[in-house]
Protein backbone atom coordinates (compact mmCIF):
# COMPACT_ATOMS: atom_id res chain seq x y z
CA UNK A 1 0.00 0.00 0.00
CA UNK A 2 1.23 3.38 -0.62
CA UNK A 3 0.72 6.23 1.22
CA UNK A 4 -1.96 7.55 -1.79
CA UNK A 5 -3.67 4.22 -1.56
CA UNK A 6 -4.18 4.99 2.18
CA UNK A 7 -5.80 8.56 1.42
CA UNK A 8 -8.11 6.72 -0.83
CA UNK A 9 -9.32 4.65 1.93
CA UNK A 10 -9.16 6.69 4.64
CA UNK A 11 -10.29 9.31 2.72
CA UNK A 12 -8.06 12.06 4.73
CA UNK A 13 -6.96 15.71 3.86
CA UNK A 14 -3.86 16.46 1.67
CA UNK A 15 -2.33 17.66 4.75
CA UNK A 16 -2.98 15.43 7.09
CA UNK A 17 -1.36 12.24 4.45
CA UNK A 18 1.61 15.11 4.69
CA UNK A 19 1.92 15.02 8.12
CA UNK A 20 1.61 11.02 8.21
CA UNK A 21 4.38 11.13 5.91
CA UNK A 22 6.56 12.83 8.15
CA UNK A 23 5.71 10.50 10.73
CA UNK A 24 6.76 7.40 8.55
CA UNK A 25 10.13 8.92 7.28
CA UNK A 26 11.11 9.34 10.93
CA UNK A 27 10.57 5.84 11.40
CA UNK A 28 12.00 4.60 8.87
CA UNK A 29 15.12 6.58 9.29
CA UNK A 30 14.71 5.65 13.33
CA UNK A 31 13.82 1.86 12.43
CA UNK A 32 17.62 1.41 11.50
CA UNK A 33 18.62 2.41 15.36
CA UNK A 34 15.71 0.93 17.41
CA UNK A 35 13.39 -2.05 16.78
CA UNK A 36 10.13 0.38 16.65
CA UNK A 37 8.36 -2.04 14.41
CA UNK A 38 8.87 -5.67 13.27
CA UNK A 39 11.51 -5.36 10.35
CA UNK A 40 9.70 -7.70 7.69
CA UNK A 41 6.53 -5.08 7.72
CA UNK A 42 8.83 -2.37 7.27
CA UNK A 43 7.86 -2.21 3.42
CA UNK A 44 4.28 -2.24 4.06
CA UNK A 45 4.44 0.22 7.07
CA UNK A 46 1.29 2.12 5.04
CA UNK A 47 -0.86 -1.22 5.54
CA UNK A 48 0.29 -3.08 8.40
CA UNK A 49 0.22 -0.25 10.77
CA UNK A 50 -0.80 3.55 8.92
CA UNK A 51 -4.20 1.48 8.11
CA UNK A 52 -4.10 -0.42 11.08
CA UNK A 53 -4.62 2.32 13.23
CA UNK A 54 -6.57 4.73 11.45
CA UNK A 55 -8.83 2.08 11.07
CA UNK A 56 -10.46 3.20 14.59
CA UNK A 57 -11.01 6.74 13.80
CA UNK A 58 -14.58 6.17 11.99
CA UNK A 59 -15.84 4.64 15.57
CA UNK A 60 -14.59 7.79 17.43
CA UNK A 61 -17.33 9.47 15.20
CA UNK A 62 -20.49 10.42 17.19
CA UNK A 63 -19.86 9.66 20.72
CA UNK A 64 -18.61 12.26 23.51
CA UNK A 65 -14.98 11.81 23.69
CA UNK A 66 -12.37 14.39 25.62
CA UNK A 67 -9.46 12.42 26.47
CA UNK A 68 -7.93 9.63 24.41
CA UNK A 69 -5.18 7.46 26.33
CA UNK A 70 -2.80 5.03 24.36
CA UNK A 71 -1.20 1.87 26.50
CA UNK A 72 2.01 0.80 25.37
CA UNK A 73 2.23 3.43 22.66
CA UNK A 74 5.85 2.04 20.89
CA UNK A 75 5.80 3.79 17.76
CA UNK A 76 3.08 5.42 18.21
CA UNK A 77 0.43 2.98 16.62
CA UNK A 78 -2.75 3.85 17.04
CA UNK A 79 -2.04 6.37 19.26
CA UNK A 80 -0.04 8.90 17.74
CA UNK A 81 -1.86 8.46 14.25
CA UNK A 82 -5.19 9.05 15.85
CA UNK A 83 -3.90 12.03 17.15
CA UNK A 84 -2.79 13.01 13.72
CA UNK A 85 -6.51 12.38 12.53
CA UNK A 86 -7.59 14.60 15.04
CA UNK A 87 -8.22 12.27 18.31
CA UNK A 88 -8.88 15.60 21.46
CA UNK A 89 -5.96 15.20 23.90
CA UNK A 90 -4.00 11.84 23.18
CA UNK A 91 -2.04 10.82 25.97
CA UNK A 92 0.69 8.19 24.77
CA UNK A 93 1.91 6.28 27.59
CA UNK A 94 5.46 4.49 26.88
CA UNK A 95 8.10 2.74 29.50
CA UNK A 96 10.81 2.61 26.82
CA UNK A 97 12.64 5.52 27.04
CA UNK A 98 13.89 5.39 23.61
CA UNK A 99 10.94 4.75 21.85
CA UNK A 100 9.11 7.68 23.68
CA UNK A 101 11.87 9.68 22.67
CA UNK A 102 11.42 8.77 19.05
CA UNK A 103 7.55 9.68 20.11
CA UNK A 104 8.04 13.29 21.32
CA UNK A 105 10.42 13.90 17.79
CA UNK A 106 7.42 11.95 15.34
CA UNK A 107 5.05 14.59 17.68
CA UNK A 108 6.85 16.88 16.82
CA UNK A 109 7.90 16.79 13.22
CA UNK A 110 3.55 15.90 12.32
CA UNK A 111 2.81 19.31 14.43
CA UNK A 112 1.04 16.99 16.56
CA UNK A 113 0.22 18.16 20.16
CA UNK A 114 -0.18 14.98 22.70
CA UNK A 115 1.00 14.11 26.09
CA UNK A 116 4.01 11.43 26.61
CA UNK A 117 4.26 9.68 29.22
CA UNK A 118 8.07 7.70 29.47
CA UNK A 119 6.80 4.97 32.03
CA UNK A 120 4.77 2.30 32.89
CA UNK A 121 0.98 2.73 32.61
CA UNK A 122 0.77 1.65 36.47
CA UNK A 123 2.75 4.71 37.25
CA UNK A 124 0.32 7.24 35.56
CA UNK A 125 -2.45 8.71 38.44
CA UNK A 126 -5.55 8.64 36.77
CA UNK A 127 -6.23 10.13 33.66
CA UNK A 128 -10.21 9.50 33.41
CA UNK A 129 -9.86 9.14 29.60
CA UNK A 130 -12.93 8.28 27.56
CA UNK A 131 -11.26 6.44 25.13
CA UNK A 132 -8.44 3.96 25.52
CA UNK A 133 -6.30 2.23 22.74
CA UNK A 134 -4.03 -0.22 22.70
CA UNK A 135 -2.52 -2.58 19.64
CA UNK A 136 0.08 -5.96 20.57
CA UNK A 137 0.38 -4.25 24.39
CA UNK A 138 -0.66 -7.50 26.61
CA UNK A 139 -3.57 -9.70 26.87
CA UNK A 140 -7.02 -8.88 26.84
CA UNK A 141 -6.71 -9.86 30.72
CA UNK A 142 -3.93 -7.71 31.29
CA UNK A 143 -4.58 -4.77 29.34
CA UNK A 144 -8.12 -4.38 31.30
CA UNK A 145 -6.08 -4.36 34.51
CA UNK A 146 -3.98 -1.56 32.71
CA UNK A 147 -6.85 0.42 31.23
CA UNK A 148 -9.13 0.26 34.32
CA UNK A 149 -7.64 2.76 36.28
CA UNK A 150 -7.57 5.50 33.38
CA UNK A 151 -11.32 4.83 32.02
CA UNK A 152 -13.78 8.02 32.65
CA UNK A 153 -17.03 5.84 33.82
CA UNK A 154 -18.96 5.62 31.08
CA UNK A 155 -15.47 5.49 28.83
CA UNK A 156 -14.67 2.88 26.25
CA UNK A 157 -11.84 1.12 24.92
CA UNK A 158 -10.78 0.03 20.87
CA UNK A 159 -8.30 -2.98 21.22
CA UNK A 160 -6.88 -4.19 18.07
CA UNK A 161 -6.31 -7.52 18.57
CA UNK A 162 -5.30 -10.44 16.35
CA UNK A 163 -6.17 -14.48 15.88
CA UNK A 164 -6.02 -15.41 19.22
CA UNK A 165 -8.92 -12.74 19.96
CA UNK A 166 -11.47 -15.65 20.88
CA UNK A 167 -9.12 -17.30 23.66
CA UNK A 168 -8.25 -13.79 24.86
CA UNK A 169 -12.44 -12.88 25.43
CA UNK A 170 -12.74 -16.02 27.11
CA UNK A 171 -10.00 -16.04 29.94
CA UNK A 172 -10.86 -12.09 30.51
CA UNK A 173 -14.57 -13.01 30.77
CA UNK A 174 -14.04 -15.10 33.74
CA UNK A 175 -12.44 -11.89 35.51
CA UNK A 176 -14.09 -8.79 33.66
CA UNK A 177 -17.33 -7.69 33.06
CA UNK A 178 -17.50 -5.88 29.93
CA UNK A 179 -19.57 -5.39 26.73
CA UNK A 180 -18.48 -6.57 23.57
CA UNK A 181 -18.88 -5.90 20.10
CA UNK A 182 -16.28 -6.98 17.49
CA UNK A 183 -15.53 -5.56 14.61
CA UNK A 184 -13.59 -6.97 11.34
CA UNK A 185 -10.06 -5.77 11.04
CA UNK A 186 -9.55 -4.20 7.54
CA UNK A 187 -6.15 -5.43 7.26
CA UNK A 188 -5.84 -8.54 8.30
CA UNK A 189 -9.12 -11.25 8.39
CA UNK A 190 -7.84 -13.14 11.31
CA UNK A 191 -7.61 -9.63 13.53
CA UNK A 192 -10.68 -8.09 15.20
CA UNK A 193 -11.01 -4.37 16.67
CA UNK A 194 -12.86 -5.06 20.47
CA UNK A 195 -14.69 -2.24 21.13
CA UNK A 196 -15.31 -2.86 24.94
CA UNK A 197 -17.93 -0.78 27.14
CA UNK A 198 -19.15 -0.91 30.49
CA UNK A 199 -16.01 -2.39 31.60
CA UNK A 200 -15.96 -3.77 35.40
CA UNK A 201 -13.97 -5.37 37.57
CA UNK A 202 -16.49 -9.20 37.86
CA UNK A 203 -17.44 -12.50 35.79
CA UNK A 204 -19.70 -10.61 32.56
CA UNK A 205 -23.15 -11.82 32.39
CA UNK A 206 -24.23 -14.44 29.31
Amino acid sequence: MTPDDFAAATSVSRETLERLRAYADLLVKWQARINLIGPDTVPDLWRRHMLDSAQLFPHLAHRAIHRTVDLGSGAGFPGLVLAILGAPDVHLIESDVRKAAFLREAARVSGTAVTIHATRAEAVPPLMADLITARAVAPLGKLLDLAAPHLAENGFCLFLKGRGVEDELTAAQKEWHITVERIPSLTDAASAILDLKEVRRGRAER
